[in-house]
């Protein structure tokens, strides 16, 4: 049993190894610039929420955590699917949504894409972030409306939390 041990051992660190060398790869830092403590701000400068965006699992996942002064709560982990050559999203709230979002980068954004429901009529969600030169991100996020075209359903620009 013990020589079993051995075997099993340094096999798993093998792959530990060679995991934590695959995220090291360029696609999984696309989205680096997300990555930071942000305030959210709609249009006109009022405050939507906060946003800690982290990368975790040996820099594999991108891990966002989004608050509001009144009490809505979501969280999405977002990661390169190096098999299928796409960035994935898995958003969940704290109203029970779950959104499951997937694109690539575009030029500087990245834009992902998913299908979802607005009350009860099917509808197609579009999510773009994208960097500005002043440091800021833009996230526009649209969803299909009634006769096919995008409409904007949120339009947030975020700021660097200061330490």
């Amino acid at each position: 049993m013990s020589h079993a041990r051995t075997f099993v051992i340094p096999a798993a660190l093998a792959f530990a190894s060679s995991v934590a060398a695959e995220c090291a790869a360029p696609e999984y830092h696309q989205f680096d610039f997300w990555v930071g403590e942000w305030t959210v701000t709609v249009p006109g400068g009022r405050e939507a929420g906060v946003n800690r965006i982290t990368r975790e699992y040996d820099g594999c996942v991108v891990h966002e955590r989004y608050t509001t002064a009144r009490g809505y709560t979501g969280e999405s982990l977002n990661i390169w699917d190096a098999t299928r050559r796409v960035w994935h999203q898995t958003w969940v709230d704290n109203t029970g949504t779950l959104l499951l979002l997937e694109g690539r980068l575009a030029g500087a954004s990245m834009v992902l894409e998913g299908a979802g429901s607005d009350e009860g009529r099917a509808v197609r969600h579009r999510i773009t972030w994208t960097p500005n030169a002043d440091g800021t991100v833009r996230q526009l996020w649209e969803t299909t409306a009634a006769d096919g075209s995008w409409k904007a359903t949120f339009d947030g620009t975020y700021r660097r939390k200061t330490p």
